[in-house]
């Protein structure tokens, strides 16, 4: 009955100890955050909360169990595992606190930057980075935890020596086993770091245009127009030409072609495509024209040059002035339109011939 009482002292002990550690640390951020608004640290700190229980409730315990079960008979057998316990549950906890931590300053650093950067394009760069940072810090941190964690057991630690002795040859099996997998993760890296697209990007991939919504160490999502999600390996990016609308700016120049008839108007078309575009709200007002750039037998090909800041003005801004200029044909020159003439052709004197 003793051991029991003195078991739960401890255990009950240091659980609320390290209930009052974790909310005197979320106290502490709380009052930092409402003193210093102008950075969202502390209050990302917050976060912490959970993992740093975790650690300061598993440290505790791993100091008052042995303590508690010493001379106790059965419980002072089991002490040895229960300290290997929660010392795996102390890594596990430190690694998840790290994580956490390294996040909430990361997080902070970024938006604090985006709140002065004025250049679009550089802060969804940014981004990427940081995404992919985060990412690559939470796989080394856990590769770490993870290692820590089997050198806790004596027999991995005698195995990790004979396994160092073959370590150039599974390097090398490893290394072409997972040659897709690696030649993704360096190419991860490539696109983060060499600008070579970003986070918020339009491109265009398999003859679909789409902005790139999430990217990682291996792999690409680009959502489309009609919100599907496209995944493709970032190896995709760094082997094959696609297009990229965002690079160097989101303005773009985009085309309407027309097929009309021989008669049609050219100068009257193109002066009501320019009072059209004057009250056209997707219309940027950089340039725009409208020329006959192609001739047939059966008519011309029309060709009106618009442009709009971004992508999805310009699809907006193309769709209209096909709209109205088709409308403006019909109903004011509808002779303009393309036909296919059928009658027979008159001779000299009026008269068809069969």
């Amino acid at each position: 009955m003793e051991s029991l009482v003195r078991l739960a002292v401890s255990v009950g002990g240091s659980a609320l100890a390290a209930l009052v550690v974790c909310r005197a640390a979320d106290l502490l951020a709380r009052f930092a955050d409402a003193r210093h608004p102008e950075t969202p640290l502390w209050g990302l700190l917050r976060r912490c909360r959970t993992p740093l229980y975790v650690v300061v409730l598993a440290a505790l315990l791993r100091w008052s169990y042995p303590v508690a079960a010493s001379g106790q008979g059965p419980w002072d057998d089991r002490a040895e595992v229960v300290s290997r316990v929660l010392l795996l549950c102390l890594i596990g906890g430190g690694a998840w606190l790290t994580v956490r931590t390294v996040a909430a300053v990361v997080e902070s650093s970024y938006t604090r930057y985006a709140g002065r950067a004025r250049d679009a394009a550089r802060l969804r760069r940014v981004r990427t980075q940081v995404t992919l940072i985060m990412r690559v810090v939470s796989v080394a941190v856990g590769v770490l935890a993870a290692a820590a964690a089997l050198v806790t057991f004596p027999s991995f630690r005698t195995l990790g020596t004979s396994l160092l002795a073959s370590a150039g040859i599974i390097g090398i099996v490893a290394g072409v086993a997972a040659q897709s997998t690696l030649g993704n993760l360096f190419a991860g890296f490539q696109i983060a770091f060499g600008d070579m697209v970003r986070i918020g990007d339009t491109v265009v991939v398999d003859g679909e245009w789409g902005v790139v919504e999430e990217v990682t160490l291996t792999f690409l999502t680009v959502r489309t127009w009609d919100e599907r999600r496209v995944t493709l390996p970032v190896s995709y990016f760094t082997s094959r030409p696609f297009e990229n609308w965002s690079r160097g700016g989101a303005q773009m120049t985009g085309s309407v072609f027309l097929h009309c008839d021989h008669t049609t108007p050219v100068a009257l078309a193109r002066a009501h495509l320019r009072e059209f575009l004057a009250t056209c709200a997707t219309w940027d007002g950089r340039a725009w024209d409208l020329a006959v750039t192609d001739t047939s037998p059966t008519g011309i090909t029309v060709r009106a040059i618009v442009t709009a800041k971004d992508a999805d003005d310009l699809w907006t801004t193309r769709c209209a002035v096909r709209e109205e200029l088709v409308a403006w044909l019909a109903r004011e020159h509808p002779g303009s339109l393309p036909k296919v003439v059928t009658a027979p052709a008159p001779d000299a004197s009026g008269v068809h011939r069969e």
